[in-house]
């Protein structure tokens, strides 16, 4: 039986615009706040709060890649591309994501009205010009005053291919059992490992992948988006039906791991992960 001593990084996603496509990678940078170049950039309405797939599922047709200097090239059905570079003028303003304020820097207009045009609705473009110092982590579970990038709370989430299959075979088994199985893109990882046990990281607290070591947080509880396609960006009632079943820890409907780094370094597809405790 295979207890993870061989199980290694199977995939490595990046994610430059909450809530927009991004794209893989072979490897990364880790930072204290996240992966390179992962959600930097946000979007918020007029009032400067963070809009994302829940409210715009149409976000997910469209993606983001990075550039090299911390820009990214913005694709969308029917819109050309865009290419965004960071703003040189540092004039932040007050944003919203899940009730806790903190600074962001305007991206210039034309981005602002890229997205609006996209969406039909008023948009702007935020870009997370300091990350290590412009919103901080959940402090019951930071344990230095850990910063965070645009993410849902944490640094990184990391999921495993074994549980995935573990939680289609669930679908499989369950009244929409057509909408399945669901593609990872589902779940917004920003790393995959293959060759663990299904669920095996529900009792995880360290683990190394490469030579960078994560302390895991907590479940990452899941929301709406989770049932949007990201090929379509239509709604079904998979995977939330399958996790409130069968994958309820507390209160939230758990699928992958919230962790933060303990140290910087590069992690790269086939490195190898190891539990240490």
């Amino acid at each position: 039986m295979n207890h993870g001593h061989h199980a290694v990084v199977d995939g490595i996603h990046i994610h430059p615009v909450k809530s927009v496509g991004g794209h893989d990678s072979t490897q990364a940078a880790v930072e204290p706040w996240g992966l390179a170049g992962d959600r930097r950039w946000m979007l918020v309405d007029t009032h400067g709060t963070a809009v994302t797939q829940r409210e715009r599922p149409a976000l997910a047709l469209s993606s983001a890649a990075t550039l090299p200097g911390g820009g990214v090239r913005l694709s969308a059905p029917g819109q050309g591309d865009l290419v965004v570079e960071p703003p040189e003028t540092v004039t932040t303003e007050t944003v919203s994501l899940f009730g806790g304020t903190f600074e962001a820097v305007p991206a210039d207009a034309a981005a602002h009205q890229w997205f609006s045009t996209y969406l039909g609705t008023e948009v702007r473009l935020m870009h997370l010009d300091d990350p290590a110092h412009r919103r901080t982590v959940d402090a019951r579970y930071a344990s230095h005053g850990e910063t965070v990038s645009f993410a849902d709370g944490f640094p990184l989430q990391i999921a495993t291919r074994s549980s995935l299959d573990a939680l289609n075979a669930l679908i499989a088994q369950g009244d929409h059992a057509a909408e399945g199985p669901l593609p990872m893109n589902r779940f917004r990882p920003n790393v995959v490992l293959g060759h663990t046990e299904p669920w095996a990281e529900d009792a995880w607290s360290r683990i190394s992948v490469g030579d960078v070591t994560f302390r895991l947080a907590k479940p990452c509880g899941r929301c709406v988006i989770t049932t949007t396609d990201q090929a379509t960006a239509r709604r079904g009632k998979e995977p939330l039906r399958s996790l409130a079943r069968h994958r309820r820890i507390g209160s939230a409907l758990a699928f992958g791991v919230l962790v933060l780094p303990e140290n910087t370094g590069t992690i790269r597809v086939g490195d190898p992960m190891t539990v240490l405790a």
